[in-house]
């Protein structure tokens, strides 16, 4: 046994305070609870062994990837855990917490400069070129996680997990999109178990691509890159929601405070996005949604210190 058998397996709770009173009930998954403190360990995983086993990575190889951080931090602990060299392409953008856990794991971080700290559809695309070209060098294994369908994959035990967890009484799941791989992965499984399962997709509202608007910057990490990913598979998605940074900021230091969950920015969409969808559906219905990561991730920016 080693580190990476501990990803998975994360606990599922009911939200008891913030859900109001008429609504659906709601359960998060606890997805701090893999090693990294995020979901993103599944994808890591998945991409990184499929990679060996068909001769993509080898031994002494090195992985390169663009991420805002929770990816690069998973791939970087695949990476020690297995032995190979990692260099991560990220940006100031995203959380001093995500860099300094990326480098603590082994990762050699490219640093790209963003417009005034926030995430724009330029900024992913000069991530992107920037490994495009460290990728280029010998013995290299570019995850390219935007158009890797490896990642997709590395959810469907995440869907399981649910399934099992609620007995099979799913009637939505909610979640945002940041590669569209986890949305996807999830959907697509829990819709092979009932056809039925409503599912409904978050987006930055600044950055509302996915419904047809403007890209624009915001400061949801992880989500929202400003135009439709390569990834994304609209058939198996029922709905598409829009929620503000400001609200999802708001929730994430309302589920801090009134359920103890205490999650990151994109958490806070999610739980938004669910609580919208839960007054729709009803009393006797039941919603799930992910706690992407955790939010010790973010203390070093405004989430947590802005007034409540």
């Amino acid at each position: 046994m080693n580190i990476l058998d501990a990803i998975g397996h994360t606990a599922l709770v009911p939200l008891r305070r913030v859900v109001p009173a008429g609504a659906a009930e709601i359960f998060v998954k606890l997805e701090w609870e893999n090693p990294t403190g995020s979901m993103k360990d599944r994808m890591a995983r998945a991409v990184i062994e499929r990679a060996e086993a068909d001769g993509r990575l080898r031994p002494g190889g090195t992985v390169v990837e663009y991420t805002g951080g929770s990816t690069g931090t998973s791939l970087a602990l695949v990476c020690a855990a297995k032995g190979y060299r990692i260099r991560i392409v990220t940006s100031e953008a995203f959380s001093q917490e995500k860099r300094d856990h990326m480098a603590a794991l082994g990762a050699e971080l490219t640093l790209v400069p963003s417009e005034g700290g926030r995430t724009t559809k330029k900024l992913i695309l000069d991530m992107i070129e920037r490994a495009r070209e460290l990728s280029r060098e010998p013995n290299t294994f570019w995850t390219d996680q935007l158009n890797n369908a490896d990642t997709i994959t590395g959810y469907y035990a995440l869907a399981e997990e649910i399934w099992t967890q609620m007995d099979g009484r799913v009637d939505a799941f909610v979640h945002s999109v940041g590669t569209g791989a986890s949305s996807r992965g999830v959907a697509t499984v829990l819709k092979q178990r009932n056809a039925r399962v409503r599912t409904a997709v978050v987006e930055p509202a600044e950055s509302a691509v996915l419904s047809g608007g403007q890209p624009g910057p915001h400061k949801i990490e992880g989500v929202g890159i400003g135009y439709l990913p390569p990834l994304w598979e609209p058939s198996v998605i029922d709905e598409i929601i829009p929620v503000s940074t400001d609200d999802a900021k708001a929730m994430a230091r309302r589920l801090a405070r009134d359920e103890g969950l205490f999650a990151g920015t994109s958490s806070g969409a999610n739980v938004v996005a669910a609580i919208r969808l839960a007054q729709r559906l009803g009393p006797g219905a039941r919603v799930v949604t992910l706690l992407c990561d955790s939010g010790l991730k973010y203390l070093s920016t405004d989430v947590y210190r802005a007034a409540p």
